[in-house]
């Protein structure tokens, strides 16, 4: 599958998964593409934690409420650290949502489903923090997003996009309402 085709394949996923383990050649993989992401200064602020351990999924799904991604065999966890760069502008969110997008296009790409949760962890409850104390990540970086990895258990549907008219233009702002 070539990158455009990628692109346009992707969508988020939040069925039920196939219990098949991903293998770690194909998580790693994943992991890969997420790191080569551009980096703001390029101080490469994001983290990576692969999790396929069934015991430590289960602690994480746990803590993650309401359940998402549940019954996926395999996670990535992406971590952040707030570092000041270019006139005290910090890169950390630009950072780690390259790092999410190349992961989300290299999952679609492998034969495999996702999806991008971070407000469901990130809020009030906080529950990135506790995924984060089971993972035993330092203070110093934040678990902002995780992403379920596995083969869906049922077709994936493609959202309804608003027309390019509508979204994108030529010159000047001309889109239509």
């Amino acid at each position: 599958m070539d990158a455009i085709e990628a692109i346009f394949k992707r969508h988020s996923y939040r069925g039920a998964y196939q219990p098949d383990p991903v293998p770690r050649e194909d998580l790693r993989k994943i992991m890969e593409a997420g790191l080569a992401a551009p980096s703001g200064c390029n101080l490469q602020t994001a983290r990576l934690i692969a999790v396929d351990d069934p015991a430590l999924l289960e602690k994480l799904h746990a803590v993650i409420d309401p359940p998402a991604g549940e019954t996926a065999p395999a996670m990535i966890c992406v971590l952040t650290r707030r570092i000041p760069a270019y006139r005290d502008r910090c890169f950390a969110v630009q950072d780690y949502a390259a790092a999410i997008e190349n992961m989300l296009l290299a999952i679609t790409a492998l034969g495999y489903e996702s999806c991008w949760y971070e407000g469901h962890i990130t809020d009030e409850d906080r529950i990135g923090e506790k995924m984060a104390r089971i993972l035993a990540v330092p203070e110093e970086y934040e678990l902002v997003c995780f992403l379920p990895v596995g083969i869906a258990l049922e077709a994936p549907s493609a959202p309804a996009k608003q027309p390019f008219s509508q979204r994108a233009g030529f010159n000047g702002f001309s889109f239509q309402p």
